[in-house]
């Protein structure tokens, strides 16, 4: 424990942002670092408690053991804190800028407003790391002999490669995209994480041993069985692509688009890459001066509304089916848990126009283009209320409603029925294998991250890509060092 009354003397803080009006008018990050001083102050709250929520199973998927860290930061010890913050997650810099952080909703001094800023102290940790030039390559004095294929470069795949390439294995990475990282890089807009952290990450990797194979559609430009057929194991990483359809009448309209299209061309755009290069083929989106409408209510279409606002949008209106969320949840009823009250994020604060508990009936055009959205307001069963029916004028749409499993058109679709799908409670079909061996139907092919459990955060993506190395380094060698 740094220092025992530190949450009685001190504040909560948290990182500022630039304002609105400046930030929407560049793609870079906008958080505005907090001094060395003012982390340490942070750390100095956190009250080491008998029962630390922050990181069991309610709080942190990856385990990381954060009051200790947060003791060794406040004490002015880096190097062992980054080196403890690696013992659980191999990418601080990425969990500390996209993660929503579950370990503040259960963080005991949630139950008064005021939890340990650890998502910031998360991600100034990492950045001081890199900056005192902690944070090198770790090649193993000693290769097994035994290699392993990645399909997929996300959160996962990269987890995977790093923890199979230290523990001595042989590590080739495919990534369909020209460049690794999967939606970590074409998927999450550079506002909110710059593409520079996940180079210096392939750069480490690279240095250990790891080797990209990018361009690459396993699938479709080389058979899985010829991945298996030449390595030791292969591991499938492709996370959850398939946009969920919003089944509406004129979503073929010019003007109506996936999220994931959208974004994904900024961030080609940001990188200066051809938008014609990205596996989400779309014609060019742009939202200036146009009047656009999100439909849905996640980080997605948060996404999405911070991205139009940045083009030069004239007015951004987001639609939630869920009623309006209280703004103060009852502590005593979901702490640990993570609370459904009003939250807003930084691209909602841009100036978005939030619209809770309407439900979107019809995409209207004119022409064959699109040009409004018919909406109505719904009851706590999310059926429509007659005679709340009302039209918001649009000239893009972008559907935001979430993902229903990997992409079919590659693997799934080479492997066929040798590989067993299912559906789960969301809709999602996800290839199946349990969440201790990892193991797919198909022989010496192992499944982890998104593909396996659904959509769902990066921390739990990097978990299982480390559970899955581990199960991986177990079957091959009898044995393994390899942390669960």
């Amino acid at each position: 424990m740094g220092k025992v009354t530190g949450f009685l003397e001190i504040d909560r803080q948290t990182a500022k942002y630039q304002p609105a009006s400046d930030r929407i008018r560049h793609f870079r990050e906008f958080t505005i670092r907090m001094s060395d001083p003012e982390v340490q102050k942070q750390a100095a709250r956190c009250m080491d408690c008998g029962i630390p929520y922050c990181h069991g199973p309610t709080g942190c998927p990856i385990h990381n053991q954060i009051p200790d860290w947060n003791d060794l930061v406040y004490n002015d010890r880096w190097e062992e804190a980054i080196i403890n913050l690696h013992t659980t997650n191999n990418f601080p810099e990425f969990t500390g800028r996209i993660c929503p952080a579950p370990c503040e909703e259960a963080c005991v001094l949630n139950l008064e407003d005021a939890p340990v800023t650890i998502k910031t102290i998360e991600q100034a940790l990492a950045d001081k790391a890199y900056e005192m030039g902690f944070i090198v390559p770790q090649p193993v004095a000693e290769k097994t002999g035994r290699s392993v294929a990645i399909i997929g470069s996300g959160p996962a795949g990269l987890a995977a490669a790093q923890q199979l390439g230290r523990a001595g294995h042989e590590v080739h990475v495919y990534e369909r995209e020209s460049r690794p990282g999967g939606l970590l890089r074409f998927g999450i807009p550079d506002f909110k994480m710059e593409k520079h952290f996940i180079d210096r990450r392939v750069e480490q990797m690279e240095g250990e041993g790891v080797t990209f194979h990018c361009g690459v559609n396993v699938g479709v430009d080389i058979p899985v069985d010829d991945l298996i057929k030449d390595h030791d194991a292969v591991l499938y990483c492709g996370g959850s692509e398939t946009p969920r359809e919003v089944g509406l009448p004129g979503a073929d309209l010019v003007g109506v688009h996936d999220a994931m299209p959208y974004l994904v061309q900024q961030n080609k755009r940001v990188a200066r890459e051809s938008i014609d290069s990205t596996g989400w083929p779309s014609p060019p989106i742009m939202a200036g001066g146009k009047r656009v409408v999100v439909i849905g209510g996640g980080d997605t279409a948060s996404d999405c509304v911070g991205t139009a606002f940045r083009q030069g949008a004239v007015r951004v209106t987001q639609l939630d089916i869920r009623p309006q969320p209280p703004e103060k949840e009852d502590k005593l009823a979901v702490w640990p848990y993570w609370a459904t009250k009003m939250r807003t994020s930084s691209s909602q604060a841009e100036g978005a126009r939030r619209e809770f508990q309407v439900g979107t009936l019809e995409l209207i055009g004119e022409n064959g283009i699109l040009a409004g959205v018919k909406c109505c307001k719904v009851d706590e069963k999310r059926k429509p209320i007659a005679g709340t029916e009302f039209i918001i004028r649009a000239d893009l749409v972008f559907v935001a409603i979430g993902f229903r499993g990997p992409g079919e058109d590659s693997v799934l679709s080479d492997l066929g029925e040798r590989l067993e799908i299912n559906t789960d409670f969301r809709g999602s079909k996800n290839v199946v294998a349990d969440d201790r061996s990892y193991k797919s139907t198909v022989d010496k092919l192992w499944v982890a991250g998104d593909v396996r459990r659904g959509q769902s955060l990066v921390v739990w993506a990097i978990r299982e890509g480390r559970q899955a190395a581990r199960a991986i380094d177990l079957e091959l060698m009898g044995s393994t060092n390899l942390p669960r």
